[in-house]
């Protein structure tokens, strides 16, 4: 559903959203194109090979991306978090389906216009350059992870991306500089899917972190991690 009209200078991830590279009076254009719209967790937000009519800013929330093979089955691709950028300017349709994992907010751009905007203001086309070069970093270091991690390896990596991400976003944490909790944004069949992995085997690696105490859980999607560092290390399969 859309909702009312929200000012830029309100934003909260605007400094670190595409538009933070523009001016006051580049912003004012910005602002008379966007519209806020709120998502409900697992609706679609663009279906696969269907025409682009809108890119987005992430607000807040997780959107996940997913491809379906041509026998039904889905892969996840990749997942988005606050403040990242959702479609692929200069493309007529939608390479993927993006849906939102958790409640999503968005703040939307009608695609024509937003390309107007690109096009007119070459700060922010350099930044879009920038964020894709960043999926593009991203993209590779996820082929690592499913190529070449154990299950442990992969589980640890996961939960350490939402980490660090959830620290970025500046969602609840407390006073201290390695303690992160935050709700997984995927279900255990989803993040199987994402990592290549079964369900249990996903299970078992969660139940493992959680008796050597890398981990804290509350009911199925809490997640606590007292050490961030120390995820990290077991993540880089450094701690044995």
């Amino acid at each position: 559903m859309d909702l009312k009209p929200m000012r830029c200078e309100s934003c909260a991830i605007r400094n670190r959203a595409v538009c933070g590279v523009l001016s006051e009076s580049e912003i004012t254009k910005m602002n008379a194109i966007s519209r806020p719209k709120f998502v409900a967790a697992g609706q679609t937000i663009m279906a696969d090979h269907e025409p682009t009519e809108f890119f987005a800013n992430i607000i807040n929330g997780v959107i996940k991306l997913t491809k379906m093979l041509s026998d039904g089955r889905q892969q996840i691709v990749g997942l988005l978090f606050a403040p990242d950028f959702v479609g692929r300017a200069y493309s007529a349709e939608s390479k993927y389906f993006a849906e939102a994992a958790s409640d999503v907010e968005l703040c939307t751009f009608p695609r024509y216009e937003f390309e107007k905007l690109m096009a007119a203001h070459p700060g922010l086309e350099h930044r879009m350059f920038e964020k894709t070069l960043d999926e593009l970093d991203a993209c590779r270091e996820w082929m690592l992870l499913l190529g070449r991690k154990s299950a442990e390896e992969k589980v640890s990596s996961f939960l350490l991306m939402i980490a660090e991400r959830t620290q970025n976003i500046g969602c609840a944490h407390s006073d201290e500089v390695n303690f992160v909790q935050f709700d997984l944004p995927l279900t255990r069949a989803d993040i199987a899917d994402y990592l290549g992995l079964t369900i249990e085997t996903v299970s078992r690696q969660i139940t493992r972190l959680k008796t050597r105490g890398i981990i804290t859980m509350k009911g199925n999607r809490e997640i606590a991690i007292p050490d961030v560092n120390l995820l990290r290390q077991v993540a880089d399969q450094e701690l044995f």
